[in-house]
């Protein structure tokens, strides 16, 4: 099935989540939640996690490419699932089409070409964990894969040494044949030949008349910095080798460990700062460490409760798109297993202390009781 034909039966906003209007930033949001949710290293195991992972990634190859989702559109727009087609049938707003230019169209969709049997390589896809600090900072990594190479035996014919392939007698070496649906006739794959417009009588040995051998490879690639767990770097021309054609690209779907001590959302970094009781109700000056320049001093107001975020500018993530923050949450830590001083001074708070916190709470229920 060539790409196109594909993308005809595939509803890709669908596999997606998303609507046909969704934004870009809305498509990349959306493939990189499913990605974290479907990808192999989180659902051992499970193959359907695997085939919808694989789904999802062919769907953000198209729709997350600007030319490939307007090329999309437009095809799904015109074609048989997207318009409707059948004897009579005209364009958009009852207009005539343009017959030259539809035959020039479907000639590329299902195989017409001057170059028979000439097919772009297949696109190729692999993980690559990275560290946390790593990820921040980017990285050029190797990924190994096993990837189809022009057989070595063969130079890529497919024929045994010695011998060569021949011209296939049903389709006349175009590699096509005629599939006639009334208004139009469209070409598909030749049956016998497999649309490679030859057929070889003595297969190679090595790759059994393919013409490709599956060899490992070892790929460079540049991870720019600040790449988010479940991110998806394409390395163009590195994927399948092609027959006749271009090679395909290779995707490298990126796994970032997490760190010890600190968190991401976005460009942002999080981080939980312990504080003592008597820094929170009186306030302090404390020392909040940073992932790459040391330390900053930040000011706590007295009464700071638990769990309040303050928000350091420019220590976040640097990426393309600007530099994010530090998110610092206050925790304040009570003692498990106090000292003798310590049970002193708080056993004379205790006694000191006005009244009781949950006192609030039976005045909010009188005041609702009728």
């Amino acid at each position: 099935m060539t790409a196109q034909r594909e993308w005809l039966e595939k509803d890709y906003y669908r596999v997606l989540g998303i609507d046909e209007k969704a934004s870009a930033s809305e498509v990349t949001k959306s493939y990189r939640k499913l990605a974290r949710k479907l990808h192999p290293d989180a659902n051992p195991g499970d193959p359907t996690a695997e085939e919808r992972f694989k789904e999802v990634s062919a769907a953000y190859d198209v729709l997350g490419d600007e030319g490939r989702r307007t090329e999309y559109d437009e095809l799904r727009r015109l074609g048989p699932m997207g318009g409707g087609f059948g004897p009579g049938a005209g364009g958009p707003g009852g207009m005539p089409f343009d017959m030259g230019n539809l035959g020039d169209l479907f000639g590329g969709l299902f195989g017409q070409s001057d170059h028979v049997g000439s097919r772009r390589g297949p696109d190729l896809e692999t993980s690559l964990t990275l560290s946390f600090m790593d990820a921040i900072r980017g990285v050029t990594a190797s990924v190994s894969l096993l990837r189809n190479a022009v057989c070595s035996t063969c130079s890529g014919n497919g024929a045994r040494p010695g011998t060569s392939p021949r011209t296939c007698d049903t389709c006349g070496g175009r590699g096509t044949q005629l599939d006639d649906q009334g208004f139009f006739s469209f070409s598909r794959p030749c049956a016998h030949c497999g649309g490679r417009g030859r057929r070889i009588d003595e297969p190679c040995g090595t790759c059994a008349g393919s013409g490709t051998e599956r060899r490992p490879r070892t790929v460079k690639a540049r991870i720019p910095p600040g790449v988010e767990d479940g991110g998806r770097i394409r390395v163009k021309g590195r994927g399948g080798s092609g027959r006749g054609g271009p090679n395909g690209d290779l995707f490298v779907i990126v796994v970032v460990d997490p760190h010890r001590v600190f968190g991401r959302r976005g460009r942002d970094l999080t981080l939980v700062l312990p504080v003592s009781f008597p820094e929170a109700v009186l306030g302090a000056e404390v020392e909040v460490p940073t992932l790459e320049s040391g330390s900053v001093t930040l000011r706590l107001p007295a009464g700071t409760p638990s769990g309040r975020t303050f928000r350091v500018r420019d220590h976040g993530v640097a990426t393309r798109r600007g530099r994010g923050d530090l998110l610092v949450t206050v925790e304040v830590e009570v003692p498990i297993e106090p000292t003798d001083g310590e049970q002193a001074a708080i056993e004379e708070l205790a006694r000191a202390a006005e009244g009781s916190p949950r006192d609030r709470l039976t005045e909010w229920l009188r005041g609702e009781t009728p």
